[in-house]
């Protein structure tokens, strides 16, 4: 049995992989939030980031297209999430939350600091 919370991180990383603005923009809820956390480190979004087309376009910027990335689905806070990781250092660790087959909450933390134990 195919868990819904897993296959749907699956599509939303594929989408990213390839580029597919349209899967991106359909994978989340209308009142999704997005929060980023950058530790003041890195540049990242100041607040929530509130629905549907501006987590797509944050998700965007943030995991697609990257040079030299490689983005993985990752078991995040014992769920499915996804980690962005560049020569073997992670630069994104992206915890997600659905809610009716479309994604509610993605928890986007840059803060290197915080990623010293997702490092290859």
């Amino acid at each position: 049995m195919v868990n819904r919370q897993d296959d749907l991180v699956r599509r939303f990383a594929e989408a990213c992989q390839l580029g597919d603005l349209a899967a991106l923009r359909a994978a989340p809820d209308t009142d999704a939030i997005a929060v980023c956390d950058g530790g003041g480190l890195v540049p990242a979004a100041m607040g929530p980031i509130h629905g549907a087309e501006a987590v797509a376009q944050l998700a965007a910027v943030l995991l697609c297209g990257q040079p030299g990335t490689e983005l993985t689905v990752e078991a995040v806070n014992g769920r499915a999430g996804l980690a962005l990781h560049r020569a073997a250092q992670a630069i994104a660790v992206v915890g997600i939350k659905t809610a009716d087959a479309r994604i509610a909450v993605l928890w986007i933390v840059l803060n290197p600091a915080k990623l010293r134990g997702w490092h290859r």
